[in-house]
């Protein structure tokens, strides 16, 4: 009698569905936050956790000397004195295609906790939701990644090609993780990266370039203020040239961009100026994010916009004698889109369509992700498919909806049963 695979994986799904929920809020309560030990100790925590699957499981310290001078490090914006890599593995029975499922372990700081209603690790649950720092970007994705590999084994699925499920940390800051994942040699023939989507397909997401101006004054006793700069007056029109320029970049954006107000957005989220109240302030220092748009190199994105500065800077007198200086620092994410060809996002609609009659939008995002180091420096066709609204990542309150984190767990192991193939 020939078993049903799917039939038996997905049954798994559904009587192990409130375990996948209770791990989701006990991952949340995990303060896993960019560059923290948390970081690192709960990727020691997984790596317990996917060898009781009877997986391969490669635990390995990041080489963090090595990794972050390497002339195409894509950059960071925390330190780190330690750094774990984990990948574990299901090796495959025969000659089918190998799919990575990658998914980070690291959240973005709770900000003002008046923003909560409740503690924001707390990892409370109730009956549609899941809330907390990291519940939404991506430990729904996560969970539902984690578990998707866990019925399969289970089950004993004969899977052709290997399955892959990468833990990576630092992708807040830049990638960290998954760079390093791809150096230690990890590939395969497709990923999925179960950002949140609302379970949309996102297969391009646009850059983001972090970026720090430098603005001259020249100081002096506030009671003279005449007689000095202050660098808070010469940041004004450089940050309407900024605007200008935002303005200018998108307009006609691709069309996979088109859900989106503001696809490339320029942003100034910190201004420091001056050391003394009662002194006009001799420096300004402005750092932000600057999107690149899909298909434009860093480098083309760097340009246009020193040149956008320089001509800001060049319309005033001061500024044109003390020019303002632009470093690049921290996360450099290039933009990146997976071709309409390729299988992968074909793959990943049918999974989802045999598991959910809810209808699948596609789309391009307009954050930096870990996918286009999967694409651009891997050479690996990915996509994002997960649950959750990104519009509340990052944010107070933060929650991802507990059907489409079990809706995306079984869409994966469909799709890992179609892509893989069983013998």
């Amino acid at each position: 009698m020939r078993t049903d695979w799917r039939a038996r994986t997905l049954q798994y799904l559904d009587d192990h569905a409130a375990d996948a929920v209770g791990e989701l809020s006990s991952l949340v309560r995990v303060p896993s936050i960019s560059g923290s030990d948390e970081e690192n100790s709960i990727v020691g925590d997984l790596a317990g956790r996917i060898a009781d699957l009877g997986v391969e499981v490669d635990h390995w310290q990041i080489p963090l000397d090595e990794t972050l001078t390497a002339a195409d490090f894509p950059g960071a914006e925390v330190d780190r004195s330690d750094a774990w890599g984990l990948v574990g593995r299901a090796r495959g029975t025969g000659d089918g295609s190998s799919l990575m499922l990658n998914v980070h372990v690291d959240v973005v700081p709770p900000g003002d906790l008046n923003g909560w209603a409740k503690a924001p690790f707390d990892g409370r649950a109730d009956a549609r939701r899941v809330y907390g720092r990291g519940a939404c970007d991506m430990k729904g994705g996560l969970v539902a990644a984690l578990w998707a590999v866990q019925a399969l084994t289970a089950s004993k699925v004969p899977l052709r090609g290997d399955l892959l499920l990468a833990f990576v940390i630092g992708e807040e800051d830049g990638g960290l993780g998954t760079y390093a994942t791809l150096a230690r040699g990890w590939r395969a023939d497709a990923c999925v990266i179960p950002e949140p989507t609302s379970l949309d397909l996102v297969p391009a997401n646009g850059g983001a370039l972090t970026f720090r101006l430098h603005i001259p004054g020249l100081a002096s006793h506030a009671s003279r203020r005449t007689a000095g700069v202050s660098a808070i007056e010469k940041f004004l029109p450089v940050f309407l040239a900024l605007r200008a320029l935002e303005r200018d970049r998108n307009v006609g954006a691709d069309p996979m961009m088109d859900r989106w107000d503001v696809p490339y957005p320029i942003e100034v989220g910190q201004v420091h100026a001056g050391d003394w109240s009662s002194s006009v302030p001799d420096l300004l220092v402005a750092e932000g994010r600057y999107g690149v748009r899909l298909d434009e190199t860093p480098e083309q994105a760097r340009a246009v916009f020193e040149e956008a500065v320089r001509a800001a800077g060049a319309a005033d007198p001061w500024l044109r004698d003390h020019p303002i200086r632009v470093t690049w620092w921290g996360g450099q994410f290039a933009s990146s889109r997976t071709a309409d060809s390729a299988p992968i996002l074909q793959s990943v609609a049918r999974a989802h369509a045999s598991v959910s009659s809810r209808p699948q939008q596609r789309w391009g995002a307009p954050y930096g992700s870990d996918l286009r180091l999967m694409n651009n420096i891997g050479g690996v066709p990915t996509v994002h498919y997960g649950p959750g609204d990104v519009t509340l990542a990052h944010g107070p309150g933060e929650s991802v909806p507990i059907d489409e984190v079990l809706t995306a767990a079984r869409a994966l192991a469909v799709l890992a049963l179609d892509h893989c193939g069983v013998g």
